[in-house]
């Protein structure tokens, strides 16, 4: 996808000079030269159209923001992947973030047949692919998709270098073994019982996927049969590749050089913010819980001492009651985990407080930045501050009169199927029953493809968008959408 390297190097020096003193005109090149690439990459990650374009704006602005901190201009291409990732990161963590609406594919000029042909080799990737683990499958797309190299892997999942390449090796040794498996149960299922029984839908599962590599490295019938060698960049190179929305260019280069939004500029790229000794930025970590989500008995237990001592029983009592009405009820929308590029880094540490941009026109302006969750979180009850304020009397206090208010109940949710008849998609509903319900697809098996979650009050529906996964079939096929708590909805079409 990137070219031959060494020229890159050279452009990347070149444009990373050039964006260090300043030219308006680098910038727009750096976008034509990178940003379909990056975008490709933002969508694998976060299988949203909306949030990938609001990545890529963040990370042209930071980019331009903090040019001057790389220590090796030659390495551009590679250190912007390393902010996508963090910004990719940033936003999956955001409970506000924007769901369900994928991007299209890029088209190719290829006849039906082709199609076809390249449609049985995708489901073979998608197959082997899925027996790798998240990391590894984003390493893969990395240095064979994206042709960036062990350095800049480092540099972009923050992991020294040895354990790089040592990554990078295993990576490719486990898909060797899992094309290999998935080579055998496309052409000689018939002649084992297992891989039969292993492989009636495809693509495969990673569970179906990593039980079909340990069956033929442990059958002597299946580990004795050789399979044709398939280079990956052959078997990748059949992937989709998002399409970057033609007018988002416009969007992006306005945002990262228009004088009124300067301010806005120095918020995004402080998010990329802190950078190692080299100029790369540190791999994101979640953000520390604020006072009001830690555990409440730690929270209130010295600070309830201290009042009891100081001014008695009825502040003690205040206490207690702004105790029951001090939790917090926010919901966090869940990840749509792509089963392509995506281990998360994991959580630790400390990150000072996002700031939050202002800027309206941006191409993702909903979900810019992570924001407060505007679920209703209870807070003291207006007794308990207004008796807190008051001197101590000499009446002991009052019992309560009320208990502490229950939590809503959780609703159920409920799941109906679809059928497309001829056409390209259709649309599975979801529905809360009895309560909210935050819901989630977690899977497809059969021709189907589908993907989104969000938070539903109780009575509100939903639509999931459903669509086929073949290029060419025969007569009527069938697949599943799996949602939970829901569980399965029945998908048909015709051929």
């Amino acid at each position: 996808m990137a070219g031959e390297s060494g020229a890159a190097q050279n452009d990347d020096l070149r444009l990373a000079d050039s964006l260090r003193a300043g030219d308006v005109i680098a910038l727009t090149e750096v976008y034509d030269t990178y940003a379909p690439f990056l975008y490709d990459y933002c969508h694998g990650l976060l299988r949203d159209r909306v949030e990938a374009s609001g990545a890529l704006r963040n990370v042209v602005i930071a980019a331009r923001e903090h040019v001057d901190r790389l220590t090796e201009p030659a390495r551009l291409r590679g250190w912007l992947y390393a902010i996508a990732r963090k910004e990719c990161m940033r936003r999956r963590d955001s409970p506000n973030r924007h769901t369900g609406q994928e991007a299209p594919e890029a088209e190719d000029e290829l006849t039906p047949e082709q199609l076809a042909r390249r449609e049985e080799r995708r489901l073979l990737a998608h197959s082997a692919l899925a027996a790798l683990n998240g990391r590894q499958r984003e390493a893969i797309d990395l240095s064979v998709r994206h042709e960036l190299d062990e350095v800049d892997l480092s540099g972009i999942f923050g992991m020294p270098l040895e354990e790089t390449l040592a990554l990078a090796q295993q990576a490719r040794e486990d898909l060797a073994a899992a094309l290999h498996a998935s080579l055998i149960a496309q052409s000689h299922w018939k002649e084992c019982p297992s891989v039969a029984a292993l492989t009636e839908s495809w693509p495969l599962s990673p569970q179906t996927s990593a039980a079909l590599v340990r069956h033929v490295e442990n059958c002597p019938v299946c580990g004795a049969r050789e399979t044709p060698p398939l280079p990956p960049d052959r078997l990748l190179s059949v992937l989709p590749i998002a399409a970057i929305p033609t007018d988002l260019r416009l969007d992006v280069l306005t945002a990262a050089t228009a004088e009124d939004r300067a301010g806005n500029r120095r918020a995004i790229a402080a998010w990329t913010e802190p950078f190692d000794e080299y100029g790369w930025p540190l791999p994101y970590q979640q953000t520390a819980p604020r006072a009001r989500d830690r555990a409440p008995g730690r929270r209130r237990g010295p600070l309830l001492a201290a009042v009891a001592v100081g001014v008695g029983l009825l502040v003690l009592f205040a206490g207690a009651m702004a105790w029951l009405g001090g939790g917090d009820d926010g919901t966090n929308a869940a990840a749509t985990g792509p089963v392509t590029p995506g281990g998360s880094t994991p959580p630790g540490g400390t990150a000072a407080p996002e700031p939050i941009p202002t800027d309206p026109s941006s191409p993702t302006s909903p979900t810019a930045s992570p924001t407060e969750s505007k679920s209703p979180s209870p807070s003291p009850s207006p007794s308990a501050s207004k008796s807190a304020s008051e001197p101590p009397s000499s009446r002991p206090p009052a019992p309560p009169t009320t208990s502490a208010p229950k939590p809503p109940k959780p609703g159920t949710l409920s799941v109906s199927g679809c059928d497309m008849g001829r056409n390209d998609s259709c649309t599975v509903t979801v529905t809360a029953v009895g309560g909210s319900v935050n819901w989630q697809v977690t899977g497809t098996s059969g021709p189907v493809r589908a993907g989104g979650s969000g938070h539903l009050d109780a009575g509100r529906s939903s639509g999931v968008r459903v669509s086929r996964a073949s290029g060419f079939c025969w007569g009527r096929q069938t697949g599943t959408v799996s949602v939970s708590p829901g569980g399965p909805a029945t998908v048909t079409y015709r051929c």
